[in-house]
């Protein structure tokens, strides 16, 4: 037998997806089995698997050993770097300045040194993570970005604020900005890149029509050229939707892939020392048009990466005059 006791991290999830996170090694089919027969309780009554769970609750588990965790957990981001570039922080989230080359989630080649790793590191070296302490919340990241794309990723402190974050992106009350340079001299200064977009899984890639297409997404892209010089143009660039590589894809697809590109451009920018696409996102402000709970002090804040490498370099500063 196992009693828990619900904390505001916990709060909200049905009582089956509790049991699920907390007991990994039970079979669905008998969780369910275990709640209808009352061998999982809630406050020492049976209750319904979708019941959703308060702050303070009991939940009792009356379980053989067997289905439980026995060992105690390996902590694998502990083996991650802590250091952090950290653009904003406060009680409920922590903005981070990813560099690239840096994954923000581990795959089946990099297991233990990754974004949110580094962030988990971090704030249990500050006393605010451990995961002793949570039944089934870990600090997570509200947004992603490619791992040889840099720039502003958004970490949530607890699940309140992970809730509200990933309500807002999906509803586009986050405004993203992102610096970019690309290859030649767009014929229009600024524009609205519009299409449809699908995703190839096997090879990781996307590609872009002008016309709906089945299983493809729509696609919306703003860009603004700031400077262009030696046949390349620094962009500044919004995106109305966020798809997966649609920045990259949108600009080749026009015919101004961007520096660095090795996927979706035939340019061998590695030979001028270009190995990562020139691609950053520079800024985010919080734009809630609905209520925002706790995090509605951030309403209106706008957080922006001071140094982006490859726009001083080849472009110098005179570039930021001309950002919003």
């Amino acid at each position: 037998m196992k009693e828990f006791t619900i904390t505001k991290n916990d709060a909200g999830l049905r009582l089956d997806r509790f049991i699920s996170k907390n007991c990994p090694k039970l079979p669905t089919s008998l969780m369910y089995k275990y709640i209808r027969k009352k061998r999982i309780k809630l406050n020492g009554k049976r209750a319904d698997g979708d019941t959703p769970l308060k702050v303070g609750d009991s939940v009792t588990a009356y379980i053989n050993d067997e289905f439980f965790e026995n060992n105690k957990p390996k902590y694998s981001f502990l083996t991650a770097p802590y250091t952090l570039d950290i653009v904003y922080e406060d009680e409920n989230i922590l903005l981070v300045d990813k560099k690239q080359g840096i994954l923000v989630h581990p795959d089946k080649n990099e297991y233990n040194d990754t974004l949110i790793d580094r962030i988990r590191h971090y704030l249990y070296k500050k006393g605010e993570y451990n995961p002793e302490n949570e039944n089934s919340f870990g600090p997570a990241l509200a947004n992603r970005i490619d791992r040889n794309t840099g720039g502003i990723v958004i970490a949530a402190k607890n699940a309140e604020a992970l809730r509200i974050l990933c309500e807002k992106i999906k509803s586009r009350e986050l405004d993203k900005r992102y610096l970019a340079v690309c290859h030649g001299i767009p014929e229009k200064k600024t524009a609205l890149l519009e299409g449809y977009l699908q995703k190839n899984e096997d090879k990781n890639q996307v590609f872009l029509s002008k016309n709906k297409k089945e299983n493809s997404k729509s696609v919306k892209t703003r860009y603004k050229v700031l400077q262009s010089k030696n046949n390349l143009s620094l962009l500044e660039i919004e995106l109305l939707t966020g798809r997966t590589h649609q920045i990259r894809a949108h600009m080749a697809a026009i015919g101004h892939p961007l520096l660095g590109e090795g996927k979706y451009s035939k340019s061998d920018d590695k030979k001028a020392g270009f190995d990562k696409q020139a691609l950053y996102s520079y800024s985010l402000e919080f734009a809630f048009k609905t209520d925002a709970g706790i995090l509605n002090y951030l309403n209106g804040k706008r957080f922006t990466v001071k140094k982006v490498w490859f726009a001083d370099e080849l472009f110098g500063d005179n570039y930021k005059k001309l950002l919003r």
